[in-house]
């Protein structure tokens, strides 16, 4: 007996960074689990030994209830690649998550074959600001002046009252697909030029 509980220590899987926790669902006992798990705990889980589960994020942390918000359940294959990418990529970052996010999201991507490659190769800007009207306003200015040099010159040249540069009708042109989300408490704009 004491054998197999060191081969069984032996095999839980580490995870590098905070996932956060989960809350679960228990169906040998029929019940929700209560205290929530943590990451590794849902990654560790024995099915056979505790009973079958699912776990979905808690919302404690907002990078992961993001990259999983269209998910019902949580896998342990879904966790570990989610704590491999996050290694490829340098760190459990906002930016990171969004990044990921959007390749799923937008792009359709397997958590399970992204890889850090693919998520650097995004044309996805990503703006931040305390509400969406400031984060729109840089964005779309700032792109403005990336996409269309000349123009953004003769507008901040001009001294005509009458030449005005509207930035929420810039962002909703068909130039570009734009997404809004929440998270840590900031207004986050994800441009894709079109």
């Amino acid at each position: 007996m004491e054998g197999n509980r060191n081969a069984l220590q032996e095999e839980k899987q580490e995870l590098r960074f905070d996932l956060g926790t989960f809350e679960g669902f228990n169906f040998r006992s029929q019940s929700a689990m209560w205290p929530n798990r943590t990451a590794a705990e849902v990654v560790n889980w024995d099915h056979d030994g505790e009973g079958e589960a699912e776990f979905w994020p808690g919302g404690d942390n907002e990078g992961v209830q993001l990259v999983f918000k269209s998910s019902s359940s949580v896998t342990r294959a879904e966790l570990i690649a989610l704590d491999d990418l996050l290694a490829e990529l340098g760190g459990d970052s906002e930016i990171n998550f969004l990044r990921i996010h959007y390749a799923m999201s937008i792009c359709g991507g397997d958590l399970k074959e992204l890889g850090a490659r693919q998520i650097e190769d995004q044309n996805v800007q990503i703006y931040f600001g305390d509400c969406f009207t400031d984060a729109r306003k840089e964005a779309a200015y700032e792109l403005f002046e990336l996409y269309y040099p000349e123009e953004y010159q003769v507008w901040e040249k001009s001294q005509c009252d009458g030449l005005v540069f509207d930035a929420d009708r810039f962002l909703d042109s068909p130039g570009f697909s734009v997404e809004e989300i929440r998270l840590g408490g900031k207004a986050v704009l994800l441009v894709v030029p079109q």
